[in-house]
């Protein structure tokens, strides 16, 4: 599970800094918010003795290709966690958070019930009840907002309504609608937020979405706890209810059990390992 050995040592470019460090490390690859292999959101973990150059865990994300890497280090009052798409690092990341989650649980602490990990977001935990992994996570509300005229074009639909977080949040009238979509990528890049949730109402649950955010090197993200952030505090007041059923309708797809706790949230789902190995830096 750790590597062989990892030296306390800067370097100026990654291929320098890989030198200094174990030439294997492990890697591992799971799916979040799903319950079998092929869907959810894949994301690969990396855990780690201490943290390595930003440059060569921003290297190591790139050569993943996956939406998120997340690496980890035990820390005295639980563990450090953070997340790279392809592109940059980022704040926050519910699935790698998820996946994070069920390597610990299932191989370095198979009896805790709870987990902490101290982020750029702050403290986020990671509660084990039965299957069910659940999130606790900041809530972000969206709130009126400027809207770019070319977000509509760039996702080739009219939105009923549009508000923002750290996200745009569109707004279409019915999950078709939202499955339909098949946006400008080059030109949802250039709007002047990271990312676009789009949602509907759901047929057979609370509400449906989908996440586009190629400006962080992720076009599409199968299934993202961060944009429920938002998400969930948006519907919970839209339909009345503090307790939700969500679906990411993205090609591989997930389902969360959401919750609103005034200004925190409650995200559930579950996540199976598909791949295990190690990485050589020779």
């Amino acid at each position: 599970m750790r590597p062989d050995s990892v030296t306390d040592l800067s370097a100026n470019s990654t291929e320098q800094a890989a030198l200094h460090f174990a030439k294997r490390l492990p890697l591992f690859q799971i799916d979040a918010f799903i319950s079998q292999l092929f869907g959810g959101n894949p994301a690969a973990v990396m855990p780690l003795d201490a943290w390595l150059p930003d440059p060569l865990m921003q290297a190591i994300a790139a050569e993943n290709n996956l939406s998120e890497t997340a690496f980890f280090v035990r820390e005295i009052e639980g563990y450090g966690l953070r997340w790279f798409t392809p592109a940059l690092e980022v704040e926050l990341c519910g699935h790698a958070t998820l996946a994070t989650a069920h390597l610990i649980f299932s191989r370095l602490e198979p009896d805790a019930t709870r987990l902490r990990f101290s982020t750029r977001s702050g403290w986020l935990e990671v509660i084990r009840r039965g299957e069910l992994l659940e999130l606790d996570f900041p809530a972000r509300p969206p709130g009126p907002c400027d809207v770019p005229p070319e977000l509509a074009r760039a996702l080739g639909c009219t939105p009923t309504e549009v508000l923002a977080a750290r996200d745009y949040l569109v707004v279409l009238e019915d999950e078709a609608a939202v499955r339909s979509l098949d946006p400008d990528m080059t030109e949802l890049s250039r709007l002047d937020r990271s990312a676009v949730i789009v949602t509907a109402p759901g047929r057979t649950c609370d509400f449906v979405s989908r996440f586009f955010a190629p400006a962080k090197g992720v076009p599409e993200d199968p299934v993202t706890g961060s944009s429920h952030c938002t998400l969930i505090p948006f519907w919970a007041e839209r339909l009345g209810k503090t307790r939700l059923l969500a679906r990411q309708v993205s090609a591989r797809g997930g389902e969360l059990q959401c919750e609103l706790r005034g200004d925190r949230v409650g995200m559930a789902g579950r996540a199976v390992l598909y791949l295990e190995g190690f990485i050589h830096l020779s």
